[in-house]
């Protein structure tokens, strides 16, 4: 399987390529921003971009997508309930020099739907709470988290859009039942477990002992 972290831009998103060994096909997860320097790792190993994915609408995970989707010709993914992100006004355009998030989404995403590389299947899951439209995607091993979950914290849950039960919720009920060994890849920061989070995640660790 292909896999590739790159922490990119002023907020640090790690922007992921994750795909087949067989075909070269491969997803991008979060475009956030330096939009020269995806292309080049994408020529460079010689993959082909089937799909670009946010796995929510704010900038810092968008604000690459449309430079990329005429650079590689790839469709863009999102959760509905995000889109409205992709034309409101975002602070972000005053520290990303590149910003240009995509002006619509090709594919609208949901929770089971399912995104095929090859030989590989990942699956959506819809982990609201960081916004109404977030997303996680789930496979082979590996779940990209976005800003739902990190190492040792979670996401920031600011209203309208944001709700911290809301995203404990999602944590609980679609993350935290994945087998102890699944990957976390968290849209900022360093890479987890699901097992290491559920034993040490201060933001879980009061409803630890009821549920494990």
């Amino acid at each position: 399987m292909i896999f590739k972290a790159m922490p990119l831009g002023p907020y640090a998103v790690n922007v992921y390529f994750v795909g087949s060994e067989e075909t070269k096909e491969v997803m991008i997860v979060d475009p956030g921003a330096e939009a020269n320097a995806i292309v080049e790792e994408v020529k460079r190993q010689g993959w082909k971009v089937t799909l670009m994915v946010s796995t929510h609408g704010h900038g810092d995970h968008t604000g690459a997508g449309a430079a990329l989707k005429e650079a590689l010709e790839a469709p863009y993914g999102l959760h509905s309930n995000d889109a409205h992100f992709l034309s409101d006004e975002s602070p972000v355009r005053e520290v990303l020099p590149d910003y240009l998030p995509p002006s619509q989404v090709d594919m609208p995403l949901k929770g089971g739907d399912q995104i095929k590389l090859g030989e590989l299947t990942f699956l959506v899951l819809e982990t609201p709470g960081h916004s109404t439209g977030s997303i996680c995607i789930y496979g082979h091993g590996l779940v990209f988290t976005g800003d739902t979950l990190f190492q040792g914290s979670v996401g920031v849950s600011h209203p309208p859009h944001g709700s911290h039960a809301i995203l404990i919720n999602s944590i609980l009920t679609k993350l935290m039942i994945l087998p102890d060994e699944t990957l976390v890849l968290p849209g900022h920061g360093a890479h987890s477990t699901i097992g290491i989070e559920k034993r040490t995640n201060p933001f879980l660790g009061g409803r630890r002992r009821a549920l494990w």
